[in-house]
């Protein structure tokens, strides 16, 4: 079973969302703090975290930075607000997705699996693509600009693979939305746009930019 690794200061949350998990075939493990989190993270090597915002020693956005400078692990976050830049903020921070409290444990869970489907990849897509300086290999999940890996998160990884294996063709934001996120319901047009600056990010430090800006559009592969 897949280890999932469920933060939060709230000892009924954490209940509630480890019972859900265990229906759904996962073995879940708790920490009740962001401290903690870190160790059971770098002990167990979790499939994926389910990571509150708001909690006590490192609140979840410290929690996030610090697995993201050793690890590619998918994310989660739980957040009390519904504010729309909190969100972003979170997305930045390298999160794959995002859930509102209060939350459906059964929408918790259908998160989780698309995010761990995200990162497994699909047995019949393309497993290995290459668009002049861009490679991508699924089956080993990395992305390379010039034969240097790219760190994205499944999601990040999901949208570059969706426009790298139609190069000619323009997404709309839906469009990116239903090829990541087939699962969601509530994603919004500026979470892509989001996702999308942090993949630009990533490989503009390496002198690269392998996606375009469609005014009007949406996004397609760049000219490689």
């Amino acid at each position: 079973m897949q280890k999932i690794l469920v933060v939060d200061d709230d000892a009924h949350i954490r209940d509630v969302v480890c019972f859900a998990l265990r229906r759904a075939g996962y073995h879940p493990l708790t920490a009740a703090n962001g401290r903690l989190a870190l160790e059971v993270a770098a002990r167990e090597l979790p499939a994926l975290v389910v990571l509150d915002i708001l909690m006590p020693e490192l609140d979840g956005t410290a929690v996030c930075t610090r697995l993201r400078a050793k690890s590619d692990v998918p994310v989660i976050f739980l957040t009390s607000k519904d504010e729309e830049m909190d969100r972003i903020l979170g997305l930045e921070l390298g999160a794959d997705d995002y859930v509102v409290k209060p939350f459906s444990p059964r929408e918790l869970v259908a998160r989780v699996k698309a995010v761990l489907r995200r990162k497994g990849g699909g047995a019949e897509a393309e497993q290995k693509l290459t668009r002049g300086l861009l490679s991508i290999d699924s089956e080993e999940h990395v992305a390379a600009w010039a034969g240097s890996a790219v760190p994205l998160t499944a999601t990040e990884f999901a949208l570059l693979k969706a426009i790298a294996a139609q190069p000619r063709r323009a997404f709309t934001r839906e469009n990116l939305i239903a090829a990541a996120y087939p699962d969601a319901r509530f994603v919004s047009d500026r979470t892509i746009d989001s996702h999308i600056r942090h993949i630009r990010a990533k490989f503009q430090a390496l002198g690269g930019d392998p996606i375009e800006t469609v005014h009007g559009v949406g996004y397609k592969l760049a000219a490689l």
